[in-house]
């Protein structure tokens, strides 16, 4: 175990908003390839993660996350409505997000930043450098920054 091992939380909660079956694939490999062991949550559209991140639904239950990584190009509510309501609720505007997008658009850029998010990333299209780029995501995000806790 490295230094950074022992700086790791002891577990995470990631919600993956994400409908490619493929990049959902890199991505848990990249999760899997980190330290950290954090349990994925999948949805695969916009309505689902508005359901898991508010608790309705089937997703009442749901645990609140400490990282959502987000695209923006999903069915039914978009990347962009779920990032703007999210980061409109005063409850919810502290949990990190992570806009993930193959969009090489300036436009969508800084529409992500306009509505807050926390970082924007543009997926890579060698599935090494994928896998690569959500290791660091981890690293990052659960190593060298320091994020709020859930409580008030």
């Amino acid at each position: 175990m490295t230094e950074a091992d022992a700086d790791l939380p002891d577990s995470a909660d990631i919600l993956l908003v994400e409908d490619n079956p493929g990049d959902v694939r890199l991505m848990k490999e990249g999760f899997d390839a980190s330290p950290l062991d954090p349990t994925v949550h999948t949805v695969t559209d916009g309505d689902d993660a508005l359901e898991f991140l508010f608790q309705r639904g089937d997703y009442v239950d749901a645990p609140r996350p400490d990282l959502v990584i987000l695209d923006l190009n999903l069915p039914r509510t978009s990347g962009d409505d779920v990032l703007a309501e999210l980061k409109e609720d005063l409850n919810h505007r502290r949990i990190p997000v992570i806009v993930f997008t193959s969009s090489q658009a300036e436009d969508d850029v800084i529409t992500s930043y306009n509505y807050h998010a926390n970082a924007c990333l543009t997926k890579p299209d060698h599935a090494t450098e994928f896998i690569e780029t959500i290791g660091r995501v981890v690293e990052l995000w659960f190593t060298l920054l320091r994020l709020p806790s859930d409580e008030e």
